[in-house]
């Protein structure tokens, strides 16, 4: 641990910021985890994009379908990667309490710098206040790493309201929330808030409006850090180190220019298969990508060629000799 349960809000005020991204976890052709393609990609995001941390074994991430071995052996990955500049938020969302709590106490002894736990799914309208509060604050008892909230409505049927996320937050090492929430509402907390509890969201359009009207200090986080970006266009990371050194106007014109590219990689998702999707743009990229793992769907040979096709025409530089090398490995 680099810090004391007591510091943990202090540490995340000075070390949670700028852009940490979701990792999407790359399977190989049997379905297993392919170790050395997430070294590859480890080292690609963390030193050749420069993405300040990594938020491992989320939804992104595929973590429902990973056994407990396989999320802690990939966040142990990440920590190793990461050496001393920069961060890991691991997740340890599952709908089991006591697994919950085994990847928190694995997370914190391996080092990394934050865990990150989604709002459970809860039946017959058991998502009261209290019974909010009691989960994280059972957590929190456990373990003296920091912890971030995580609430996206359509995953577990429920808003956490800003009132609760402020009561949960009186919890010493309750640190941050990833609020997946319409704008009005996040930026409500956001001015709730008032230091008490770092608020991010995952949508990258917003990120740049966030920074200037609303004071934000990290981009918590999804994969647009490094499907937006190659080691010879960051454009990403430039637009928001321009806005937090204040130069609103040249940030806008940035964040502007990577319009085709964010158009492309929408444009060309399949229903139901944004992970799928996802990990083959990475491929186009040179990053491991990989298979997803069932319930999850494969793209087809077609859906392959369209987001291919959406791929080259997108305007990312430096991506030429990746399309090659895959086309002639297909």
């Amino acid at each position: 641990m680099k810090y004391e349960k007591r510091d943990a809000k202090a540490y995340a005020r000075d070390n949670l910021r700028g852009i940490w991204a979701a990792t999407l976890t790359p399977f190989d052709t049997h379905l297993q985890l392919d170790e050395a393609g997430w070294r590859r990609n480890l080292e690609h995001w963390y030193r050749n994009l420069g993405i300040q941390g990594l938020f491992v074994n989320g939804k992104q991430g595929e973590f429902f379908s990973m056994t407990v071995a396989e999320r802690k052996r990939t966040a142990d990955l990440a920590i190793e990667a990461a050496g001393s500049d920069r961060g890991v938020m691991v997740s340890c969302s599952d709908q089991n309490l006591d697994t919950v709590v085994e990847l928190a106490t694995h997370a914190e002894k391996a080092g990394a710098d934050y865990i990150v736990v989604h709002t459970p799914l809860l039946y017959f309208g058991a998502h009261t206040s209290d019974t909010l509060y009691e989960y994280y604050r059972y957590i929190c008892e456990q373990v003296d790493i920091g912890v971030a909230l995580w609430n996206q409505p359509p995953d577990c049927g429920y808003l956490l309201e800003p009132d609760v996320c402020l009561r949960i937050a009186q919890i010493p090492n309750v640190v941050a929330i990833k609020y997946s929430v319409p704008r009005e509402i996040y930026a409500r907390l956001t001015r709730m808030a008032k230091g008490q509890l770092i608020v991010s969201t995952s949508n990258e359009e917003e990120w740049l409006d966030n920074i200037v009207e609303l004071g934000w200090q990290v981009y918590l986080c999804s994969t647009p850090p490094y499907l937006l970006q190659t080691g010879s266009d960051k454009r990403m990371h430039e637009y928001t180190e321009l806005a937090m050194r204040g130069e609103v106007e040249k940030a806008r014109i940035v964040k502007e220019s990577l319009r085709s590219v964010r158009e492309a990689l929408k444009s060309s998702r399949p229903a139901g298969k944004a992970a799928a999707q996802q990990k083959y743009w990475q491929e186009l990229l040179g990053q491991a990508g990989g298979q997803v793992r069932r319930p999850l769907l494969n793209l087809t040979k077609e859906e392959k060629a369209a987001v291919r096709h959406a791929f080259e025409r997108c305007g990312l530089r430096g991506s030429a000799a990746a399309i090659a090398s895959l086309a002639s490995s297909q």
